[in-house]
């Protein structure tokens, strides 16, 4: 791809999105291709990642899937070589896969439940980290997403593991962006409300209860549409946020101002 025409302000970037293979992180692998980023998508779904390489396809940009689970360090280093390896080098980063955990009071969690909590929601966006940065320095810059939530603005009770690995994903994307700001690397975080993803859908279990509960937790109303907190992501990405650092971007329908 050549020069960035109308729409195309990533052409010529190489992007990297973590849990592509469905919700959020599917949706932003679609906008970035849309605004022609090459991308690579990783996630553990292999299905889910050859149907978002797919649609990167369709939208007229290039991409390849990388089988990554972000718990596994020499995984996520075999997810950055394959930017680097194939396009030269790593523009933009989102690192998004995460769950919700189980669904248990604090006394009631199993250390168990707990460190595979920690383990994909925080110490995944931290092995991100550790390995996108030096490379986005060494070729003069870059720009982060992590994927935090707005239970990482605000408690919840009975998800004590998300709520606690997203207020770490906050403030790892915090003191990492005041670190790296002056060698090139914004890093900034993204604070989605409930969002009608896979992830949302299995926690909700087809309840119309827990579905109404969860559309009247914001003023708005109404679940988020994946593309709306892509939007967002692939906007603190861009040359537009150039401003942005170590920001904790709500976009949750206005449930954090309640």
């Amino acid at each position: 791809m050549s020069g960035a025409g109308e729409g195309q302000e990533f052409a010529d970037r190489v992007a990297l999105v973590t849990g592509g293979g469905s919700g959020l992180g599917q949706a932003a692998c679609r906008l970035l291709a849309e605004r022609g980023a090459r991308v690579v998508v990783a996630d553990v779904n292999d299905d889910g990642g050859a149907a978002t390489v797919a649609q990167c396809k369709e939208a007229g940009s290039e991409a390849q899937f990388v089988h990554a689970d972000v718990t596994k360090e020499e995984d996520v280093i075999a997810a950055v070589a394959a930017a680097v390896d194939t396009w030269g080098r790593l523009d933009a980063a989102i690192n998004n896969a995460g769950t919700t955990g189980p669904s248990a009071r604090t006394a009631d969690y199993t250390l168990e439940q707990w460190n595979g909590v920690i383990a994909l929601n925080l110490t995944g966006v931290f092995l991100c980290l550790k390995h996108e940065i030096p490379q986005m320095i060494k070729q003069g810059g870059g720009a982060i997403v992590n994927t935090s939530s707005g239970a990482g603005l605000m408690g919840f009770a009975g998800l004590p593991g998300y709520v606690a690995s997203k207020h770490g994903v906050v403030g790892i994307t915090r003191a990492a962006a005041l670190e790296y700001v002056k060698a090139g690397v914004r890093i900034n975080a993204v604070c989605p409300g409930s969002t009608r993803t896979p992830m949302l859908e299995g926690f909700m279990g087809g309840d119309p209860v827990i579905e109404k509960a969860m559309e009247q937790s914001a003023p708005i109303g109404r679940l988020a549409r994946p593309e709306e907190i892509a939007e967002a992501m692939v906007w603190l990405l861009s040359d537009a946020a150039s401003f942005m650092v170590g920001h904790a971007l709500a976009v949750d329908g206005g449930a954090v101002v309640m």
